[in-house]
């Protein structure tokens, strides 16, 4: 460990005195449209690798300072134009004009996620998706996953509106990496009910690597990456930010966001400042669901330099959120919800009214986790490499209150120790070599009455190499990882009251017994990508991934109570290992779009939970809960997306998009009833017409209007042993969407986007709804609780600019 400090420490700040002093230049150009000719204002020039750019002035005139002279990828974007990718020698020239195609649509993105160095999306052998800022918008969510759920091949498992845990293509929880700009999120994500602690008005770009990214992370990335991008640094000479507004009818949801940042001379600065707000959501069946609010707040600041030796930026964040936990109890004459009054010291069990339901304050039970984050990013210029350092601090608090507002139950401090340091070599003969060490450093802490797991330290780290190589209209790339893991449960002692104590004490109950565990990966991949033409592509990628089990498959034993079981551990659980296959298929036409996936994965020791039966064959009930055990077995996964976008001529404005994803799980040699992994994601078919304008008329450009529809299939393949999991029902659910940018002549004054969801208020239950399993309505005889019903959602983005 103190080795890896002392390096660390060399990495980070000796190269900023020996490279300061680096040879400089700047880039300056011309953009316009291809056919008329006429200059495009307002285009984004970005060289991703520096995080540094600038912005096209009103005669299309550009110019940006401070860059290394080196050979370098530039990214110029421009909504409805065709983003431009190539790499430049900034040694060579420094005057660069760019004329830009209009386009309906197009897939050839920058992406970043699980790379050393930026590249086109179609030149990566993994499957990736993006999500822009513009898309996001858009669309109509509860929190940064939610908005990302109708991605082909993503789902999610939710707790109510207000927590949501990524699923790619049937696998979620610890399997899924969350990254926020190079860092990841490390906030107790072994828990169901534990959603990600992210401010999504935060979020300016969304990269989703899908398959094994243990390559480049480590563990936990056996599924893949969500990579969460901030919008970059403002010009030099510029201060700049926006203002976000938003409100939703069927929730009470309310929120606003402020953000303001500057550049003056490469010095960079930038804050946030977020706040939202929720009653409880509503549908047709169950009315108001009580309990289902939550309050969120969110802070950020980031300072830094942006030169031509590269950037150095530091950022802080706070985050808190106050989500109640739904129970679903219901007065058996009525069918309505219940809860327990607590007041004047007495236990009551009251019908809830509809101003409970619509109050903004939190009832027991509820959780308040608060998530603070302090991270250095650098990247340094050495030549024609460089070198990216990062070492973040992470702090989540996790208290639970379960009878009363002032007293937790449940409490969990996690500090994280994040570090990441990869040199990327000079490229040579079109060849891109990394090679880097990273990892974290981990310790739980139990602050609280109850306890569900034992406080735990662990530190993991990773050595890896990455290689790749263009052949022209082939792209090359492979690598490899290892990884090791220790984690250290420690042991609890509780006496006849629940209270800590010392083994030594008299009639002392041992609650968790100590372990130590260590846990080695090695991890893989290898594929290419071939441009077949300038209108075909095609990728193939072998992958091999690793996961350690996390804390709670090792070590639960304890009332999960938002979960609503008795969790039971295994200290003698083997890792994870994954092997997979992925091939993709791409079509880009002036007029049609389309791309279609398909893997195939195997994973050994694959680790589920298991619901335990009594001798009698009934459910067994520790503390007046069902008994569930972490196992493990081997699976095996396949399935795939497509996507398909027609854009006729000559009514490019006109979109028909398509999408269609679906994942088959199995559990091998297992009968009927276990055959399928738990909490497989119900197959699903979207399509949209859609109308893009770009000029309306002089006052109102980026116009858009949007009929979509979402087609969710029955789930009957499910494991249904024990009664652990229930079928599900198929729906459809309709939405609507409008919006576009007020102008005044040539400044945007604000954008708006109105939306419709679930228009029909079609009553339905996710198959990745926990509240499936709340308590049957004996009015109705239905059981669980219902998603969201209709709901409309009104948001104003206004832009702030100055010199």
């Amino acid at each position: 460990m103190k080795k890896i400090f002392v390096f660390l420490s060399i990495i980070f700040f000796i190269p900023v005195i020996v490279l300061s002093n680096s040879a400089r230049t700047e880039i300056s150009g011309i953009i316009t449209d291809s056919k008329t000719h006429e200059p495009i204002p307002g285009a984004s020039v970005y060289f991703p690798d520096l995080k540094i750019g600038g912005i096209s002035d009103s005669e299309g005139k550009f110019q940006i300072n401070n860059l290394p002279k080196m050979k370098i990828l530039i990214q110029v974007s421009s909504v409805s134009y065709k983003t431009i990718i190539k790499t430049i020698d900034l040694s060579i020239s420094s005057e660069f004009n760019f004329e830009m195609e209009y386009v309906a649509t197009e897939l050839n993105e920058v992406v970043i996620t699980g790379l050393s160095k930026a590249a086109e999306q179609k030149r990566i052998p993994t499957p990736v998706t993006i999500v822009a800022k513009t898309e996001l918008m858009q669309n109509s969510s509860s929190n940064i996953i939610d908005a990302l759920a109708n991605q082909p091949g993503i789902s999610q498992i939710t707790t109510g509106s207000g927590i949501s845990k990524p699923v790619i293509r049937g696998l979620g929880y610890n399997r899924v990496v969350t990254v926020q700009d190079d860092i990841r999120q490390e906030g107790q994500q072994w828990g169901d009910e534990h959603g990600i602690e992210i401010d999504p008005y935060e979020v300016n770009k969304v990269e989703i690597l899908k398959g094994p990214a243990s390559l480049s992370y480590g563990s936990d990335a056996i599924a893949g990456v969500i990579h969460l991008i901030s919008a970059p640094s403002l010009p030099e000479g510029k201060i700049g930010g926006d203002v976000i507004s938003e409100y939703q009818t069927n929730n009470g949801l309310f929120g606003y966001s402020f953000h303001l940042g500057g550049n003056s001379k490469g010095f960079v600065w930038d804050g946030r400042f977020s706040n939202r707000l929720a009653h409880s959501y509503q549908n047709k069946y169950d009315g108001y669901v009580f309990n289902s609010g939550f309050r969120e707040e969110a802070g950020s600041l980031l300072a830094g330099f942006n030169k031509s030796w590269g950037f150095s930026h530091l950022q802080l964040s706070a985050y808190r959120l106050i989500p109640g936990i739904i129970e679903g109890e219901r007065d058996s004459a009525t069918g309505k919800f219940t809860r327990i009054n607590y007041e004047n010291g007495s236990e009551e069990e009251v019908i809830v009214s509809d101003k409970d339901c619509k109050s903004y304050s939190s009832f027991v039970p509820f959780q308040k986790i608060f998530h603070y984050k302090a991270v250095l990013n650098n990247n340094f210029i050495l030549g024609e490499g460089n070198v990216k350092a990062t070492v973040g601090f992470q702090q989540n608090r996790r208290q639970e209150y379960g009878e009363s507002k002032d007293e937790y139950g449940l409490y969990f401090l996690l500090n994280t120790l994040n570090y990441d340091l990869r040199y990327n070599l000079p490229e040579f003969s079109n060849f891109n070599i990394s090679f880097g060490i990273n990892g974290m450093k981990q310790d739980s802490y139990n602050k609280g009455t109850e306890f569900l797991v034992p406080e735990y330290n662990l530190f993991d780290i990773g050595v890896f190499s990455i290689l790749s190589k263009s052949l022209g209209k082939f792209d090359i790339s492979g690598g490899l990882r290892f990884d090791s893991r220790s984690e250290e449960g420690k042991a609890l002692f509780l006496n006849k009251s629940g209270e800590k104590v010392s083994e030594e004490e008299v009639n002392s109950v041992l609650k968790f017994s100590a372990f130590n565990s260590v846990f080695t990966g090695l991890s893989g991949s290898v594929g290419g990508t071939w441009q077949i033409n300038k209108i075909l592509y095609t990728k193939l990628n072998f992958s091999r991934g690793y996961r350690a089990p996390n804390i709670g498959e090792l070590g639960s034993n304890g009332v999960h109570e938002g979960t609503l079981r008795y969790e039971i551990g295994d200290p003698d659980l083997k890792p994870e290992n994954s092997l997979q296959v992925d091939y993709t298929m791409g079509l880009n036409t002036e007029h049609i779009s389309a791309e279609i996936t398909a893997f195939s994965n195997r994973i050994n020791n694959y680790i589920f939970l298991r619901k335990l039966s009594s001798i009698n064959g009934s459910d067994s009930i520790i503390e007046d809960y069902s008994a569930f055990k972490f196992e493990s077995g081997n699976a095996g996964l396949y399935g795939g997306e497509a996507r398909f976008d027609i854009h006729p001529h000559p009514y490019d404005w006109l979109h028909f998009e398509n999408s269609f994803s679906f994942v088959n799980t199995r559990l091998l040699n297992q009968p009927d009833s276990s055959k399928y992994l738990p909490m497989t994601p119900a197959p699903k078919w979207q399509s949209s017409i859609r109308v893009d304008i770009v000029k309306l008329s002089p006052y109102l450009s980026h116009f858009y209007f949007k009929v979509s529809m979402n087609k969710y299939f029955d789930q009957n393949r499910i494991y249904s042993a024990y009664g652990t999991e229930t079928k599900t029902p198929g729906y459809t659910l309709f939405d609507l969407g409008m919006g576009g940018e007020l102008r005044n002549k040539s400044r945007a004054i604000c954008s708006v986007y109105l939306g419709a969801n679930n228009i029909t208020d079609v009553a339905y239950q996710s198959h990745l709804s926990r509240l499936k399993y709340a308590s049957e309505n004996y009015v109705t005889g239905r059981s669980g609780v219902y998603n969201m019903g209709r709901n409309f959602t009104f948001k104003v983005f206004v832009p702030i600019d100055f010199k």
